[in-house]
Order: C-alpha cells, then sequence, then structure tokens
C-alpha cells in the first residue's frame, strides 16, 4: 500500500508542476513600473534676508513672491516628488511648502497649492509628448527652484508672470536642438479655472550650437472672474542664453505684453520688461553674477493689478543685483545677494509711515538638492 502512494504521488506531482508553469503567477499579470524609469527628487531652500529702511512688517514689497519675507529665518521651498518616463510613458507628482507657495498659491485651494507638480503623458506619436495637468511654466528664464537661476532672486519680469499652470501640453521634438510646443491652459498661474474660457499658449526652445539657446514663448487668453469684464492678454517672452567661455555665460531676457481695457475701442495696458545677466566662475566651487532689469507697466497692469482702473498710476522700475556663490559640494549652495530698486515714484513703505522711490535688500540662502 505504501509503494503504491509513492507510485501515484511520483507520477502526480511533476503533473501539478507542469500545471503552475503554465498559470502565472497573480503579482505577475500586472507587470510594476521598472526602477530604472523611476526618479525620487528634492530641494529645500532656506535663507535670511533683510530690507534696509523697511517698515515694520517681515513682508516685502508686492510685487515680489519668491524669498518674499525679510528678517526672518525660513524656507522659501521645500519639494518632494517623483517623476517616471520610458519611452512612452511620463509622470511626476511632487508636494512642497513654504513662503514661495503661501505667497504664489493665496488664491488656490488649500488642496492644490501644495502641489508642485502632477501630471501623466504618453507619446501618441513618435517625437511626440502630450501631457496633462499640473506642470511649471512655459513662460521664462527662471525657475521656482532657485539653484537652477544665475541669481538668488528672481527678477521682476519672473516674478510677475507665471511660475506654473494648469492644462494640456503638446511637445513635439522636431530635433536634438529644436523643440515645439503648444499648451491649452486654464489659465495665467492658475490651477482652478476663473472662468468658463481657456487660455493659448506656444513655446519654441533652438540651441543651434552647444553654447546658444533661443526660447521663443507666448501666452493669449481672457484672464478675467466670470462676473467681470473680459480682457483678453497677450505675451511674449523672448530670451538668449550664451556660454561664450568655460567661465562666463551671458544672457538677456525681454518681455512685452498687452491687455485690454475694460471699455472697448480704447487704448490697451501695455507693460514691457527687460533683463542681462553676466555669470563668471571665479574657481572651482565659487561663482559671481550680476543682473540689471527694468519693468513699466501703465497703470500698474499685472505687477499692481490684473484689472487697472484708468485713474491708476504706471509703474516704472529699474533696478540690479550682485551674487556670489558658494557651492562646497554639488547638491549644497550658499549664495548672498543685493538688490537695489529704484521707482519713478515713491512706491516703497518705510518706517514712520513714510514712503520712499529707492528700495534695498540682502539676502542668503543655502540650498539642498538630491
Amino acid at each position: 500500500m505504501k509503494n503504491s502512494l509513492l507510485l501515484a504521488l511520483g507520477f502526480t506531482l511533476p503533473t501539478l508542476s507542469a500545471v503552475a508553469q503554465e498559470q502565472p503567477a497573480a503579482a505577475d499579470s500586472i507587470k510594476a513600473p521598472s526602477a530604472s524609469f523611476l526618479t525620487f527628487y528634492g530641494f529645500v531652500d532656506g535663507y535670511y534676508g533683510y530690507d534696509f529702511k523697511h517698515a515694520n512688517t517681515h513682508d516685502r514689497p508686492g510685487f515680489l513672491y519668491s524669498h518674499d519675507r525679510q528678517n526672518e529665518f525660513t524656507i522659501n521651498n521645500g519639494i518632494v516628488g517623483v517623476r517616471y518616463q520610458d519611452e512612452k510613458v511620463r509622470g511626476a507628482f511632487a508636494l512642497h511648502a513654504g513662503t514661495y507657495v503661501t505667497a504664489n498659491y493665496a488664491a488656490e485651494d488649500q488642496i492644490f497649492k501644495h502641489i508642485y507638480e502632477g501630471y501623466a503623458g504618453f507619446r501618441p506619436f513618435q517625437k511626440v509628448w502630450l501631457d496633462l495637468g499640473i506642470f511649471t511654466s512655459h513662460i521664462g528664464f527662471e525657475s521656482a527652484m532657485s539653484k537652477d537661476n544665475w541669481t538668488l532672486t528672481r527678477s521682476l519680469m519672473a516674478e510677475n508672470s507665471p511660475y506654473y499652470e494648469a492644462g494640456a501640453r503638446f511637445t513635439y521634438e522636431v530635433a536634438p536642438e529644436l523643440t515645439l510646443t503648444a499648451l491649452a491652459l486654464n489659465g495665467w498661474q492658475n490651477i482652478r479655472e476663473n472662468n468658463q474660457g481657456k487660455a493659448l499658449g506656444t513655446q519654441i526652445q533652438w540651441k543651434p550650437t552647444d553654447k546658444l539657446l533661443i526660447n521663443s514663448s507666448t501666452f493669449y487668453g481672457n484672464e478675467q472672474p466670470t462676473d467681470s469684464v473680459k480682457r483678453r492678454r497677450y505675451y511674449h517672452n523672448f530670451y538668449a542664453s550664451y556660454t561664450a567661455t568655460e567661465r562666463l555665460s551671458l544672457a538677456l531676457v525681454f518681455d512685452v505684453g498687452k491687455q485690454e481695457k475694460a471699455q472697448d475701442g480704447t487704448k490697451a495696458d501695455t507693460w514691457h520688461t527687460g533683463a542681462a545677466f553676466v555669470r563668471y566662475k571665479l574657481a572651482d566651487k565659487w561663482t559671481a553674477a550680476a543682473r540689471v532689469e527694468y519693468y513699466n507697466a501703465d497703470h500698474g497692469v499685472i505687477i499692481n493689478s490684473i484689472m487697472p482702473a484708468a485713474t491708476d498710476a504706471d509703474v516704472k522700475l529699474k533696478g540690479g543685483s550682485l551674487n556670489l556663490d558658494y557651492a562646497p559640494t554639488s547638491n549644497v549652495l550658499f549664495r548672498v545677494e543685493g538688490r537695489l530698486l529704484d521707482a519713478k515714484s515713491n512706491i516703497f513703505q518705510q518706517k514712520d509711515g513714510r514712503t520712499s522711490d529707492s528700495y534695498g535688500n540682502v539676502t542668503s540662502s543655502i540650498a539642498l538638492s538630491f
């Protein structure tokens, strides 16, 4: 009997093993994304700034949104995120917090304001990406991550143009040196829609040589709330950066925009702004940078209000900054910047209720990225 049972098991076990090999395990029926396509990243920018002749407040002028606190040790932006990309699919999701978020996302719902980026995309055709969600702005030379910018603080034009946007992004990689992008957006730096219209955007990035990058970005849309009179906005951003030598880099940026007035047939409010940057590597771990800039806005459009009145004063600003960077390691950057701004009128608040046409500050930062 015992021998018969062993003989039966001898025939049965190989058969069961063969059947098991033919049936895939439940865990294998849906393949998980390969870890090699996943990238985890983080960034934190701690800073301290001091304004000269400042009013009794920790707030910097209202048109400055990044590093916008003075005489206070704080965090501009802390980001933790993950990105995925293979040959046909890509996406990202990241959360952030800091004074940058408080200043820039004040109008957003609490559930959205802490999303730095969150989108999903795929390749409908070769060399083409289609993304949908929240992503960094297609406008501007400067990023929301200070470590990526030539200067610690952002220029006036960058502070008063979109940091982020929500919508659909169609990217065509024509060639390694040329990329074309078309966008349909909720609007001008807003995640939640504020009217029934959609905005449009384009971007052309051309890199004819390893040393030269040329960018042209546009925006068109009505950015007034649903219960307000429509005022269409047109905007163009242009910049060119050039690596002259291993140590010296140069950049020029010029933006111009128009927004219709509430009354039909009246002249549109126009604003234009420009900046020039010079960056020089002093030594292996030391870099210096300088910036000169200006900003002119009819009736303070955009910089003071998205719906200015005809009686509102024009805003004319110019300024400059000097920046010194020290990078003790590849993922840590210590920066100090001095900045001066000059206005045509007394728009800067000082102590005891006084105002001035000039403004100066110093900002220092330690940024860590991984």
